[in-house]
Parts: C-alpha cells; sequence; structure tokens
C-alpha cells in the first residue's frame, strides 16, 4: 500500500484515509526496549496521570501503585482537592512501604507535566470528551498512552492520533480491562482457533443508563479550586450547575460522549474484536431503534437501544441494551449477566461476559469454568493486571495488548449505532474510507469542532 503523507491531509483526506490508519501500518507496534528514556529511580517508568476522579483514583491505587517496575511521580486533575490529596496519597503509599520514589506533583494543566522531560507515559482517566485530544497532546511529546474507554467523539482525532503515535514512536494501550482477564483470553482463543467453528453472527449486550434521574441544571458559581474551563475543555461551554459535572452527566450528556451505547458497549463490543478483528474490519450496514432520556433534564443521550448490523462478508450482529436483552437474547444463558458477547459459529456457541462463561459445547465449558469463583458463583478476575500490562508494553516485553486500530473499530460501532438512530435510517459505514457511504448528515455526526484553545 502507497504510503500517505499525513502533514498534507485536511478533514476530508483524513477521512479518506481510514484504511493506512486502521487497516494499514501506521498503527503497527514498534517492540523498542529502549523507548523508556531511563531517568527515573532505577530505570523504572515514570507515570504521569490525567484525572484522577472514582475511576483515575481507583486505577492509580489498584492498577500502578503495587508495581515494582514503574513509579507514579505527577497527578493532574481539574479539582484542587483531587489532585493534591491524590499526589500526598501517592508520596505516603511509596513512604509507607519504604519504596524509593521521586516525589509525586500535583498539576492543574496536563501539558505541564508533558512538558517533564523525565516521565515516560501517561495514563488518561478523564471525562470522554478530553480522552483522544489529551492522548494526542502526549503522543506528540513523546509520552507513551493509556487511555480510558470509551475512546472520543470524533474520527478525524482519531487519525491525528494515529498519526503522532507513529511519528513520535510511542506505544498505545486502551483500558479494556476484560482483555486481562483469564477466562476471556482463554475464550478467545478458542474462537480464534475454530473451536466452535466459522463464526456467523454475534450477539451483544451491556446497561444503558445507571438508576438515575436527569438534572435540572440550575446555573451557579463556578466553586473556588474547582476550574470548569479546563474541564469542558474542547466541548461547548455549557452553564455551570454542580450535576452538570458529575459522573453520570459526562455520561449522558451529548457534548461530552454519547452514553453507555459506547461507555459501557465498549467491554463486550471489544470483545467482539478482539476475537473476530479481520472479519469485522469490513463494510457493514447498521439500523435499529433506541430511547432517549426524557426531556427537561440536562441527559440527551440514547439509554436503550436495539441495533442490528450485517458485515459484507456476512457476519450479524446484535448490539442492543441489557433491558432489550432480557427479551430474548439472554435465553441461550443459565447465568444471565448485564454485559457480554455471544458468539455463533457452526458448531456452537461461546459466551464470554465479565464474571462468567459458558457453551453449548460441554468440554468447551468445562474448559472455560476451570476458573476460581466467589460463593455466587461469579469469576475471580484479573483486571487489576492492566498497568502491568501497560509497562510491559513500554518497556518491549510484550506488544501491544489494546492496540489502537482495535479500539477505532470497536468505538466506530457504538457511533453507527448513534448515529442510526438519531439519523432514523439504515447507514453504511465503509472503513477504507473513512465515512458513512453517501450520508454528508451522518457523518457530520462523527465530527465534532472542537472549542479554541482546546483544538489539536
Amino acid at each position: 500500500m502507497k504510503k500517505v503523507n499525513y502533514n498534507n491531509l485536511n478533514r476530508r483526506d483524513f477521512l479518506k484515509r481510514t484504511a493506512i490508519g486502521v487497516s494499514g501500518a501506521i498503527f503497527a507496534p514498534t517492540i523498542l526496549p529502549s523507548c523508556v528514556s531511563g531517568t527515573g529511580a532505577n530505570s523504572r517508568v515514570l507515570i504521569g496521570h490525567i484525572g484522577v476522579g472514582s475511576r483515575g483514583g481507583g486505577e492509580l491505587k489498584d492498577y500502578f501503585l503495587p508495581l515494582e517496575a514503574s513509579r507514579s511521580v505527577a497527578i493532574c486533575d481539574v479539582w484542587q482537592d483531587r489532585r493534591e490529596k491524590g499526589a500526598k496519597y501517592v508520596n505516603w503509599y511509596y513512604k509507607k512501604n519504604e519504596i524509593k520514589a521521586p516525589e509525586c506533583k500535583p498539576y492543574l494543566d496536563f501539558e505541564e507535566i508533558l512538558q517533564r522531560d523525565d516521565i515516560d507515559a501517561v495514563h488518561i482517566t478523564t471525562p470522554d470528551h478530553w480522552h483522544v485530544t489529551a492522548a494526542i497532546k502526549a503522543a506528540r511529546a513523546g509520552k507513551h498512552v493509556m487511555v480510558a474507554k470509551p475512546l472520543g467523539l470524533s474520527y478525524p482525532n482519531y487519525i491525528k492520533l494515529g498519526k503522532a503515535l507513529a511519528e513520535n514512536d510511542v506505544r498505545f494501550h486502551y483500558a479494556a480491562q476484560q482483555r486481562s482477564m483469564r477466562h476471556m483470553q482463554l475464550g478467545i482463543n478458542m474462537i480464534k482457533e475454530g473451536k466452535i467453528g466459522e463464526i456467523e453472527r454475534v450477539d451483544v449486550w451491556a446497561p444503558g443508563k445507571n438508576p438515575v434521574e436527569s438534572p435540572v441544571c440550575n446555573e451557579v458559581p463556578v466553586p473556588e479550586g474547582f476550574d470548569y474551563d479546563r474541564w469542558t475543555g474542547p466541548a461547548p461551554l455549557n452553564p455551570f450547575c454542580p450535576d452538570r459535572v458529575t459522573n453520570n452527566s459526562s455520561w449522558f450528556q451529548n457534548d461530552y460522549s454519547i452514553g453507555f451505547l459506547a461507555g459501557w458497549g465498549a467491554h463486550p463490543l471489544d470483545i467482539m474484536v478482539w476475537a473476530l478483528k479481520d472479519k469485522v474490519d469490513g463494510v457493514y450496514s447498521c439500523e435499529g431503534t433506541g430511547k432517549f432520556w426524557p426531556e427537561g433534564g440536562i441527559y440527551n443521550n440514547i439509554l436503550s437501544w436495539d441495533l442490528k448490523y450485517k458485515y459484507q462478508n456476512g457476519i450479524e450482529l446484535h448490539f442492543v441494551s441489557t433491558d432489550v436483552a432480557s427479551q430474548g437474547v439472554l435465553n441461550h444463558s443459565e447465568i444471565k449477566e448485564g454485559n457480554g458477547t455471544t458468539f455463533y459459529g457452526s458448531k456452537g456457541w461461546i459466551s464470554l461476559s465479565r464474571s462468567t462463561v459458558q457453551s453449548d459445547i460441554p468440554g468447551i465449558n468445562q474448559k472455560l469454568n476451570d476458573f476460581p469463583k466467589n460463593e455466587k458463583g461469579w469469576i475471580l478476575s484479573e483486571e487489576n493486571t492492566m498497568g502491568q500490562m501497560f509497562v510491559d508494553v513500554i518497556t518491549g516485553k510484550s506488544k501491544e495488548t489494546c492496540p489502537l486500530d482495535e479500539a477505532i473499530i470497536s468505538d466506530t460501532i457504538s457511533h453507527m449505532g448513534d448515529i442510526a438512530i438519531r439519523s432514523s435510517r439504515k447507514i453504511t459505514w465503509d472503513p477504507q474510507q473513512g465515512e458513512v457511504v453517501g450520508d454528508a448528515e451522518a457523518n457530520s455526526l462523527y465530527v465534532r469542532k472542537m472549542r479554541e484553545p482546546y483544538t489539536v
């Protein structure tokens, strides 16, 4: 394939050159142990953390602080108390456990972290609308990148991220933690080895919402110690109210995300792409129906959906929210978990969920369930190994475990569902061209205008 000069591409060109980014060599991982600066204590990987709210703070404590091969040396958050308490906790943890480490410092502006020559990598766990913007800036600064799921909101920025990774020879790690689970790994290997035959169709389901109500936003002054402008970043600047900037609000407002269609859907869709990448990286159609949050509050994303996709190679995908799945998609399951991926092959099926696995082939079912379980019968997972997986990718001990091209494929499936529901029509996505075929209006929904000065 002829190499494209990405420096000369405009937005239209980006949309037309997806084949280079997703199917070609631009995202191919390169294993170079020398990519770590070696400036840290005993040449350990030095990591900066961007976003330390409930999820980011939890990953900092569970994924990274216990690691021998890395040290957390910078904390960034737009909430003053979060960044200061986060840095204080890291320093306390290292001192308490008699671990030699540089001082962990708090930052308001993550670009100050990117300017530090000693920092090797960043761990990004911001609201969805900041994911790719922060990752592009980090890659351009030569930092390895771990990004929370879902990927993002604007397709052209995915191409910019791939370009930045390739030009600066840095690694990417998509934080789809189910890939670290041994029962998932075993099931994926069985599917790839043809244990259930040729795959004919896939069912995917995920929760559509949390059990909350959509709040009304009554504007109040921004509190001291919170930088609302930076929190908003590239998104439109809306009137401030405390309810707008909670976890739920960032998930369920369209300025910041497309809801759990991607936020939860990213997990089981990633499992499908992991198993079938070569078979689902082609042209497909999407159509279906969905329900939105009731009018009157600030939540305006899709909270329930029933979507059908058909690939040109014949594979069919049925992607639904959990409430819809309970009406038939879960009939095969003895244990009905709220999210999962069921692969139907010519010889039988395998169903993979976060805490349960099942198959209609007895021998396969027995092997898949040969893992420690709790008193409720849920498989005990190993998702806290994601930090180590990232460090191993950085240091060259393993290839990219959760690469960008696969993240783009799964994220785009969510966006096509969102677009099909919002446009009320059947659409066709062509990954080679990077666009919905013959539908300018649909394509416009996958490109977000970025607010100055938070552009890339």
